[in-house]
């Protein structure tokens, strides 16, 4: 008796300690694990999106801005239609051409699909449906069939600032993120911080009304309000794709700044794309060649090495070249002026004034190339200059110590070196600001809800003397007045400017019929309000900056003077 006894309550000992294993098991090692798929079983969460910030012109009125738009989704268990029946009557609304029976066919399928899944209860059936369309749905009055709200992205001026906005497309995970521009620079602060959304559901999986719920609230991002000037940026992108057609350039860039502050004030180029429809375009297009394309600059680059030489002191605006009684044989090289007519003794005024190779290979001798190359890296020449824009891109500068008296001499012409747009208007800039550098700059403020944030002018350190700045623009004055492109000149208007001619290199050699040709002047010389750079890349009309990019350039000065009040000298 005491035997079976003993065996009865080993027995019930036993199950006991498997229960407890088993009750220790599930609740205290599988408990968390369980019961976060209890709560899965019971609720639901959406990702809530925030507002995307807008960027304004200076006026407040958009460039790009948040558009209406609406997520089509469909709750399968509320679903009282056939999928097939669904199907056929959403995918008109959601291909482009209805009457393409081939995408029509495919798009029903791909909802037929979607429908008819049996592991979830919520499906997304299209992305950025227009607010016509949404209502359209609606009176087809589909049980199950619901909208969330979502954005698009407008641009009101089209394809006009594209390159300076950029786009927004998609990342991997399917979410907004900006791309090039201002809209790749600024992505974190214009996209703000997404919230979230939990909800208690029944066993069909539907949200219950007075359920459990809790939300963190999306955060909006900031508003970019820009230096651009709305009025200044349409006389450059009309005047601008004229000069391009007229001339018969295969593209062109113009840049318009304030050379006090860096603010830009108009930025274009061409050929441009839609960033509303990006992906009808190939990648080609979305690089802005304001900051990316590198050229050789050719005569514009003159003014930079003149301003070196006066201010090093290794010529004054009198000295009178030795050499520029003809052709100059440098190495194996032969140095000729671009029009083969020669000054003897002209001084460094004239050598500007008429853009002459020789006398600048004169300049760059008695300056040398270690001082020379010191002067183009304070200049910002070879280097990114910090403006907000995502895709700036920069060409080196041969090498310190490598350059032989063959680079020395071709780069104080501007030739064999390479530079950016946004490059050359930064160094120009210096000369119209008194000696001192400032940082191109595109948004004046970050607006937030109840916040702003002023972006302040960096002006940077002085790479010349104000008196080699007012020796030099004086020079660049009389280039604008009796310079190869004096015949554009406007009378009466005080402006310091330079043409320039580069040949463009193809393999291993430069082709005199492909020109880049560009105009930088600013004005008015003494107190300038703006600054501004013009490329015509390969003009047909003639190869010479003096009758394509000078004439374009002053077609957009004329508009400029009386808008900025520049009024004529007495």
């Amino acid at each position: 008796m005491n035997t079976r006894l003993r065996i009865v309550t080993l027995v019930f000992l036993l199950a006991f300690l498997a229960l407890g294993a088993k009750l220790f098991f599930w609740q205290i090692i599988k408990g968390q694990e369980l019961a976060a798929q209890a709560r899965a079983q019971h609720q639901s969460g959406k990702h809530l999106s925030a507002p995307r910030g807008n960027i304004l012109a200076k006026d407040g009125t958009w460039l790009a801005a948040r558009g209406e738009a609406f997520r089509v989704y469909a709750e399968l268990p509320r679903l009282t239609d056939s999928a097939k029946k669904i199907a056929e009557a959403l995918a008109p609304f959601f291909v482009p051409d209805a009457g393409d029976r081939g995408s029509l066919l495919v798009e029903i399928d791909r909802l037929e699909g979607l429908l008819a899944k049996k592991e979830v209860v919520w499906v997304a059936l299209k992305e950025k449906v227009p607010a016509p369309v949404k209502q359209n749905i609606e009176a087809l009055r589909f049980s199950g069939i619901g909208f969330e709200a979502q954005e698009e992205r407008v641009y009101p001026e089209a394809s006009s600032s594209a390159h300076l906005l950029g786009f927004v497309g998609k990342n991997e995970e399917g979410g907004d993120v900006g791309y090039f521009g201002l809209e790749g620079y600024y992505n974190l602060s214009l996209s703000g911080k997404p919230g979230f959304e939990a909800l208690e559901k029944d066993a069909a999986g539907v949200p219950i009304l007075l359920g459990d719920s809790s939300e963190i609230t999306a955060i909006g991002g900031v508003d970019l309000l820009t230096h651009i000037d709305k009025t200044v940026q349409r006389s450059l992108e009309k005047r601008l794709l004229e000069g391009i057609n007229q001339y018969g350039a295969s593209g062109g860039t113009g840049i318009i700044m304030n050379p006090k502050t860096g603010a830009i004030l108009a930025m274009s180029s061409y050929p441009a794309y839609d960033p509303k429809t990006y992906f009808d375009f190939g990648d080609s297009f979305f690089k802005n060649p304001a900051v990316s394309d590198s050229f050789e600059p050719g005569s514009v680059f003159k003014v930079l090495v003149m301003a070196a030489a006066l201010d090093a002191k290794a010529v004054e605006p009198d000295t009178k070249c030795d050499i520029c009684a003809g052709p100059l044989k440098v190495d194996k090289y032969t140095i000729e002026t671009w029009n083969r007519q020669y000054r003897p003794d002209s001084t460094m005024v004239d050598v500007i004034v008429h853009s002459d190779n020789v006398g600048m290979t004169f300049v760059g001798s008695r300056l040398g190339a270690e001082t020379l190359y010191d002067y183009l890296e304070r200049f910002g020449i070879g280097g990114l200059t910090g403006i907000d824009l995502q895709g700036e891109a920069s060409p080196r500068l041969r090498e310190r110590g490598t350059w032989n008296i063959v680079d020395l001499a071709t780069a104080s012409f501007g030739q064999g070196v390479a530079v950016t747009p946004i490059q050359m208007i930064k160094a120009v800039s210096a000369i119209a600001n008194g000696g001192r550098v400032v940082r191109p700059q595109v948004v004046d403020k970050l607006l937030g809800e109840s916040w702003e944030e002023k972006i302040k002018p960096e002006i940077g350190e002085r790479v010349i003397s104000e008196e080699t700045a007012k020796e030099i623009t004086a020079m660049m004055v009389l280039a604008a007045k009796e310079g190869e492109a004096k015949w554009t000149h406007l009378k009466g208007f005080s402006v310091a400017g330079k043409t320039g001619t580069a040949q463009i290199p193809i393999s291993g050699h430069y082709d005199d019929e492909k020109t880049i040709a560009s105009f930088i002047g600013f004005a008015p010389s003494d107190k300038p309000k703006f600054i501004m750079l013009v490329t015509l890349r390969e003009p047909q009309t003639s190869p010479w900056a003096s009758e394509t990019a000078a004439p374009l350039w002053y077609s957009i000065a004329k508009e400029l003077f009386p808008y900025f009040s520049i009024q004529p000298e007495s």
